[in-house]
């Protein structure tokens, strides 16, 4: 498929102020830089942000860690969501703050964890960029990433622009020029994503400055569309914290979760119901 560029325009913008944290459970010390979500059989799936060792942490519907699963072959050096597909689940090492990160990939490995298929790697870089100097005003950082029929999403930051630039990359193994195909105009910086097949929904978290964060829908997201998105921002009402994460249970209900930003506390699982 040949790459195609269109900046989406808005239909509505809306701001939603109802909603309801239903369900804040502390997470252990152990997850405070949580930086992903999945659902996967009865289990929640998260993972910590940079730096940490490369594992994926099982948690109970109470956020409970139930069992660790080592991921083969992988290096957490900055990984920043979790996505999955029926057989798969994909882990984005795509944190890039300073754009200087020429080692970009995705980690897919199998769901049954005691399958002995290797783990795969999904290499990528964006073909715009043409400098690797340190820059922290980069537009080459990306905290989401979503399945969506037989392509991988990746979600960027735009910090100056409060954008976030859409990139394509193949579900299989190999060295890929990411394809921009949508620019949203989100009034914010995306710091998670997750899509709804069955729904055709897409939520994203997103913050404006760093000290509040919310909830993003956009219904019918379409790959293809050439139209217009009604983008409904949603304030998630839990204070100064840093939320990278987020599961769709249906179109008014949610999982979140939040780092420990302080040290002083812990990171949180959350329920919010709009």
């Amino acid at each position: 498929m040949k790459p195609f560029f269109i900046l989406i325009a808005l239909v509505q913008f809306q701001l939603i102020h109802s909603q309801t944290i239903v369900s804040d459970y502390p997470l252990s010390k152990i997850i405070d830089e949580t930086s992903g979500l999945e659902i996967i059989g009865d289990f929640f799936i998260t993972h910590n942000d940079s730096d940490g060792y490369p594992i994926l942490y099982y948690l109970s519907k109470k956020g409970e860690i139930i069992k660790q699963r080592n991921v083969r072959s992988a290096v957490n050096r900055d990984w920043e969501d979790i996505t999955k597909d029926d057989k798969y689940i994909y882990i984005s090492d795509s944190g890039n703050n300073y754009s200087n990160r020429k080692d970009l990939k995705i980690y897919k490995i199998p769901i049954n964890e005691y399958s002995a298929e290797k783990t795969q790697i999904i290499s990528f870089d964006y073909p715009e960029q043409d400098s690797f100097d340190i820059n922290t005003n980069t537009i080459f950082d990306a905290e989401g990433l979503i399945s969506i029929d037989d392509e991988l999403l990746i979600f960027t930051k735009n910090r100056k622009e409060k954008t976030t630039d859409i990139y394509s990359i193949p579900k299989t193994a190999g060295n890929y020029r990411a394809k921009k195909i949508k620019t949203l105009n989100v009034n914010s910086i995306v710091t998670g994503a997750d899509y709804s097949s069955d729904l055709k929904l897409l939520a994203l978290t997103s913050t404006i400055d760093f000290t509040e964060y919310y909830l993003i829908t956009i219904n019918d997201f379409n790959l293809h569309s050439n139209g217009a998105y009604q983008i409904n921002m949603i304030k998630i009402p839990i204070g100064k914290t840093q939320v990278e994460a987020i599961k769709i249970i249906d179109k008014n209900d949610f999982w979140i979760t939040s780092e420990d930003e302080s040290g002083k506390s812990n990171a949180r699982l959350l329920n919010l119901k709009i």
